[in-house]
């Protein structure tokens, strides 16, 4: 797909970390972006600097994601591209000892709930919505495409560490979709990947120390750093102006493999 000013995109998650680097990548390419977030304080900052649109949005929620996507449509006309960066983290064990009481604790169910319904089920409602937006649209040449679907999974999905069984579970199944999305949407012209980051400097990195932050960087094999944000976007746009890249999952992680905690 060539990225112009005929272009429109939405990225979920926009207002900050990978989200907000995507935001600036595509509309450095030209493309009119949209930013959905719950952020309204950085979601209209992030669209003031780039031009753009903030629609608020809680991906959870199908009438606020119906909404959002009327209000960017409104703005920029049907979406050709759609960039999932919405997301959250827990950290929780499957069931744990309790130190301090002796006893034994299980995972709660609700923030594991919670963890999936935004990370997976809100993946998925973003991409079956724009997906049906997309196929209402004239094919572009040379080769009929539609539209570009990106999708955010993690490392973790593959290699998910102590405590991330919420996390994990929610990014295996991005990934897990990604192909079987992505052939559901062919005949249509529709492309669909998926990201893989590793260890990137991003807000979840924010509550750290900086020698903790340094100690995590120092295993990744090369480079040895947090990955910066931009790179997830550049990649994010290649995927986008590159038309064989479909039903791919796609590390992006300087060759790490989490150890187990």
């Amino acid at each position: 797909m060539k990225l112009d000013s005929s272009i429109s995109a939405i990225v979920t998650g926009g207002a900050s970390g990978l989200g907000a680097a995507t935001v600036r990548a595509l509309a450095a390419k030209g493309g009119r972006v949209t930013i959905f977030d719950l952020d309204d304080t950085k979601g209209p900052q992030v669209a003031k600097e780039i031009a753009g649109h903030y629609a608020k949005c809680d991906v959870t929620n199908e009438a606020s994601v119906e909404a959002a996507l009327a209000s960017a449509r409104k703005a920029h006309g049907q979406e050709r591209i759609l960039v999932n960066c919405a997301g959250i983290a827990a950290g929780k064990r499957t069931a744990r000892r309790v130190k301090e009481t002796g006893g034994i604790e299980a995972h709660d169910i609700a923030s594991f709930r919670r963890v999936v319904e935004v990370n997976l089920i809100g993946t998925f409602t973003m991409i079956t919505k724009c997906a049906a937006g997309m196929m209402s649209v004239e094919a572009m040449k040379p080769d009929g495409e539609r539209g570009v679907i990106v999708s955010t999974a993690s490392v973790a999905a593959e290699d998910g560490q102590i405590g991330q069984v919420a996390y994990a579970a929610s990014k295996g199944g991005v990934q897990s979709m990604t192909l079987p999305i992505a052939r559901d949407l062919s005949r249509d012209g529709i492309r669909v990947a998926t990201i893989l980051p590793g260890l990137f400097r991003t807000p979840m990195f924010d509550g750290l120390p900086e020698e903790a932050a340094q100690s995590l960087a120092a295993q990744v094999p090369f480079p040895s750093r947090l990955g910066h944000p931009a790179e997830y976007g550049d990649l994010a746009v290649h995927i986008c102006e590159n038309t064989m890249l479909n039903g791919v999952s796609i590390r992006l992680d300087g060759a790490i493999r989490l150890a187990p905690k």
